[in-house]
């Protein structure tokens, strides 16, 4: 590792950054550009994750794996449809935010399938450490750093030990960089979206991984997607999700697949999946669902990237269902200055000045437009002339 003063430097770099209110493509080119000084590297990856689930809903390469999307379905499989130590998953159920391949493996780093069956024989990729992303217990992302060549050298414990210690600093920078996308979108209304594509596509996928039939719509969902935040790596999340079903349809997982992503019309989308069994038996066909997210789906996302307590989401829901002070604090069984106090921090952690512009900063650009649609009794909007 380098100097303990470029290491320290490096910290307050992304300290700085992490609170500076930047984009999360932003955030991220200048996290690589620091991690770099301090942990070397050939190529950087960065995947964001829905924090119920921990499936990825975007990636970002930089290096030696800038343009190289044609192995992300493979990736994804090997990701989320095998039980590995090292999987982002694993990682952040066993709170470990930190770990090298090498380090791990004891120099043996084709000991994971991801490593033997693509990292090294793709990329030439020997060594990987990978960073979880969490504040609490929620994941955000995570970063997979590279080295390559077969007599690289390894990362070491003290490398790992750093980029733990920065897990909760980039942690804040996306929740902050999530919230700095919504607000940067807000003035402009979303893309249009074609009339076939309101209501569910549906994608059927076989045992070889093939899309097989897909519903109307479906290809105009896959292209806001793949024209989003998200970029060529669209097909990650929803390859992620199909190996994540099979593991769930065998049991082996009990976390439903299921992850929320926004597309480049500035729409939600919920997408999940579920695997198939046939008459003969057959096994291993997936569904894959890609609908438009109802605002109880998403108005939580939004809330947790605010970084509230606990107390305060409770507070923050009842303002958005239009309580009035003094009923928060019965119902909370505290003082209305409690309530009062738990405003101001809601407020502040929120960027904003009154309930009025809470609420509409958590009702952003997909809502706005729809607030006076009927709502049915699932949550979603009824179907309407606004709403084209």
């Amino acid at each position: 590792m380098t100097s303990s003063l470029t290491a320290e430097r490096v910290r307050r770099d992304i300290e700085v950054v992490a609170h500076a209110g930047l984009t999360l493509d932003d955030f991220f080119a200048e996290t690589v550009a620091s991690l770099g000084r301090a942990v070397p590297a050939d190529a950087f990856c960065i995947g964001t994750f829905d924090p119920n689930t921990v499936l990825l809903t975007s990636a970002r390469k930089y290096g030696a794996l800038l343009g190289q999307d044609h192995r992300d379905p493979d990736w994804g499989l090997l990701e989320y449809g095998q039980v590995e130590p090292t999987a982002f998953r694993q990682m952040v159920a066993e709170r470990r935010d930190a770990v090298g391949m090498k380090l791990l493996e004891r120099g043996a780093a084709e000991q994971s399938n991801r490593m033997s069956q693509l990292m090294i024989p793709e990329y030439c990729f020997h060594d990987e450490a990978r960073l979880v992303l969490r504040d609490g217990d929620r994941a955000w992302a995570g970063i997979s750093l590279f080295r390559s060549g077969s007599g690289c050298r390894p990362f070491d414990s003290d490398e790992v030990e750093f980029l733990a210690s920065l897990s909760r600093t980039l942690a804040h920078g996306v929740r902050v960089g999530l919230l700095s996308s919504v607000v940067a979108d807000m003035p402009n209304a979303p893309a249009p979206v074609p009339a076939a594509v309101h209501g569910p596509a549906v994608l059927i996928i076989d045992r070889d991984n093939e899309v097989v039939q897909m519903s109307a719509g479906s290809r105009e969902r896959i292209d806001d997607l793949s024209s989003g935040p998200n970029g060529a790596a669209v097909m990650n999340p929803i390859y992620g999700l199909i190996g994540a079903a099979r593991r769930y349809g065998t049991g082996e997982s009990t976390v439903p697949p299921r992850l929320r992503v926004r597309g480049a019309s500035g729409m939600w989308l919920v997408i999940h999946a579920s695997p198939l069994s046939s008459a003969d038996g057959r096994v291993g066909e997936v569904v894959v669902t890609i609908e438009e997210a109802r605002p109880p789906e998403i108005i939580p996302l939004v809330v947790e990237a605010f970084g509230l307590t606990a107390r305060e989401r409770d507070v923050t829901q009842m303002v958005l269902q239009s309580v009035a002070t003094k009923d928060i604090a019965t119902a909370l069984h505290v003082s209305a200055y409690t309530v009062q106090d738990h405003l101001k921090s809601i407020f502040d952690k929120a960027g904003v000045r009154s309930r009025r512009e809470l609420i509409a900063r958590i009702y952003f650009d997909q809502y706005a437009q729809r607030l006076n649609d009927p709502v049915l009794p699932s949550g979603s909007f009824a179907a309407s002339d606004s709403a084209h």
